[in-house]
């Protein structure tokens, strides 16, 4: 065990779960998708509705340390194109995906369901950096929590309902979430956050 001064992403990560647990506050936490449509009957709790927007939020390519916070450390992300597992990975896929597209528009999102997972659909339009290339895609989206519900587990982004399977599909996921973390660049603290957005 070490002990001494915590390191300033231990002190970021320790303030985000004091304050994640003493209540998500979507404000608190930067959260900018806070208008949350869900379908008839459904109904989302103050935490979930913090849980949703920071996941609509990174969806929309504005992530940040204060947001992702709201993961465990062993948590997942997989969608058609990768399978991040742990902090290291599924941070660099969200800012990864900030780095790879000058515009992404979120043209439709509603919720559909309130358990565990928290089900969504999401269309967005995502405009490619330096190419111009766009494509738009519907996903359903779960959002798996802890027991408790304050915190994800794992985050299924599945286009148009489904995640390939299968080994080709496996063997590029996995390499995909190994090679990203290499070349996004991931702030330390949110102070260098803040930094950079000057």
């Amino acid at each position: 065990m070490s002990t001494g001064t915590p390191s300033s992403t231990a002190q970021v990560q320790k303030s985000a779960e004091m304050s994640t647990s003493a209540s998500l506050n979507g404000s608190d936490l930067g959260i900018e998708s806070t208008d949350i449509k869900t379908a008839t009957g459904v109904s989302l709790s103050p935490q979930q509705r913090a849980l949703v927007g920071s996941v609509l939020d990174l969806f929309a390519g504005k992530p940040t340390l204060k947001k992702l916070q709201l993961w465990t450390d062993d948590a997942t992300f997989a969608d058609p194109l990768t399978k991040a597992e742990g902090r290291r990975q599924y941070e660099a896929q969200w800012y990864g995906l900030k780095a790879a597209f000058s515009e992404i528009e979120q043209l439709h999102q509603s919720v559909t369901s309130s358990g565990n997972p928290i089900t969504m659909d999401l269309k967005t339009r995502y405009k490619v950096k330096g190419v111009g290339s766009e494509q738009t895609i519907e996903s359903v989206i779960k959002i798996h929590t802890t027991p408790s519900g304050d915190r994800i587990t794992k985050v299924e982004d599945r286009w148009n309902g489904n995640i390939p399977e299968g080994a080709f599909a496996k063997v590029f996921r996995n390499l995909n979430s190994v090679v990203v973390p290499a070349f996004v660049s991931v702030p330390k603290s949110s102070e260098e956050e803040e930094g950079k957005r000057k």
